[in-house]
């Protein structure tokens, strides 16, 4: 729908798929660690909308410092990418 190529990884070679490798620890550590200290989640339901609320946060105001993002957030990069293909077309 969104052209977006779907590729998968080598199994058990966690080293092939790094960006999401740390992504996971990344939520384990900021998001699950932290929250489950805090709370207790009686269903799923509420522990989906913590989750989206961290990801939200995730991806719209905390800063990246991986080299592709450069301070700025995923948001951020992913909207400046856009800008430059659309002036490469226009």
């Amino acid at each position: 729908m969104n052209d977006i190529e779907h590729r998968r990884t080598k199994v058990k070679s966690p080293q092939t798929n790094g960006f999401v490798e740390r992504f996971n620890r990344t939520v384990l550590e900021e998001c699950f660690r932290v929250t489950f200290r805090e709370k207790f989640y009686e269903d799923v339901p509420s522990l989906q909308t913590d989750l989206d609320e961290w990801l939200h946060f995730y991806n719209h105001d905390r800063p990246h410092l991986g080299y592709r993002n450069q301070g700025r957030t995923p948001y951020e990069t992913v909207a400046q990418f856009a800008r430059e293909s659309v002036r490469k077309e226009g």
